[in-house]
């Protein structure tokens, strides 16, 4: 993708003495601080010299180390007020965190292919309707350093997409690092899922005449796949579908134009992630104070493999999210836990959405 299309307008330190947000910082101050903050809180916390860490990974092939597990979760905080990021081994903050925009709120993140991420921005409150403009969405790209400090975030100038998000909105970037799936919400729950190109703007729109929910969005090439929760339940039970949409091909519309390939089992939470593949799929599970990382084979969904088990009591899976190989999960709980899969819990009660 190419980066000279973003136009680099950074946070201001005017935005963000008007925001008011004691221990937020713009992404300027926030770069420059958790180079010195941030790496000696690193190195106080590790094992030994972080610079022969450094030494050592370098020496690792590039392959290896990009396939390697993720030690950074970026989250949004609170309502939307900041971003911030978290150190998986430690459960710590790298550095400060980094304000929202002047009258502006962040809402979901996930992450792209070449380890940025993507933000999705919304107006706080009634600031759009107070300047009589119509809501919309719009995206940023953040980078972190090798330190897991913040080295830049970008607005996406020519990618946004009408409407507000909701309690329910989802957020995924495709392989090719350019197109950005989201869901808002229109009247009567009924949902709307937008893809739009960041380096062109140009987009299309799939809506739902009938109320329900759209989530867990996973992407195999152009083929976007999400979990379709409908309001109505089957006797006294939501029935799920996992579907798929092929964006390249499939007529902007109705969101009929997906596909139905199979009902998840019961204790799925909704939550499913496609391999890039497109050959298979993985539910988060919980049962019985448990959480499971399942595969399950596409088109049909015979249950396969169980790739990772760990308790947890009372955790019931709201979110699954892949890193930008595709190769690790980090399931998130109702009750405010991060579990990465292969490392500890990371404590996530103060955010309000995360990915790695």
């Amino acid at each position: 993708m190419d980066h000279k299309q973003e136009d680099p307008d950074r946070l201001s330190m005017v935005a963000w003495i008007r925001s008011g947000w004691k221990g937020v910082v713009p992404i300027g101050v926030a770069a420059a601080v958790a180079l010195v903050i941030g790496g000696g809180v690193d190195f106080a916390h590790s094992y030994g010299d972080p610079r022969d860490r450094e030494e050592e990974r370098s020496a690792k092939p590039a392959a290896d180390q990009d396939r390697a597990a993720p030690r950074y979760v970026v989250g949004v905080r609170g309502s939307g007020e900041a971003l911030v990021v978290r150190d998986v081994r430690t459960g710590r903050d790298v550095g400060l965190p980094v304000a929202a925009p002047k009258d502006k709120r962040f809402q979901r993140v996930a992450s792209a292919d070449d380890g940025s991420f993507v933000v999705a921005v919304d107006p706080q409150g009634g600031a759009a309707r107070a300047t009589g403009q119509a809501a919309r969405v719009t995206f940023q790209r953040l980078r972190l350093g090798k330190d897991g400090g913040v080295e830049e975030l970008v607005p996406l100038t020519r990618a946004a997409i009408p409407g507000a998000s909701a309690p329910w909105s989802d957020l995924a970037v495709a392989p090719d690092g350019d197109s950005i799936a989201y869901v808002t919400y229109r009247p009567g729950a009924r949902p709307r899922l937008d893809v739009v190109s960041a380096r062109t703007g140009q987009h299309k729109t799939w809506a739902s005449k009938t109320p329900g929910r759209v989530g867990s969005l996973s992407w195999s090439g152009s083929t976007l796949a999400f979990v379709w929760s409908p309001t109505r339940k089957v006797g006294g039970k939501a029935v799920r579908q996992f579907r798929t949409l092929d964006t390249s091909t499939a007529a902007p519309g109705n969101l009929q134009a997906s596909k139905a390939l199979f009902k998840l089992p019961e204790g799925s939470a909704g939550t499913a992630v496609m391999n890039r593949d497109g050959r298979t799929v993985v539910l988060g599970l919980a049962q019985g104070g448990q959480l499971t990382l399942q595969a399950y084979a596409l088109p049909a969904g015979r249950p396969g493999k169980v790739l990772w088990k760990r308790k947890a009591a009372g955790g019931t899976v709201s979110r699954l999210d892949a890193d930008h190989t595709g190769d690790h999960l980090l399931i998130s709980t109702q009750d405010g836990t991060l579990y990465p899969e292969g490392a500890d819990p990371v404590p996530a009660k103060d955010l309000l959405d995360a990915t790695w």
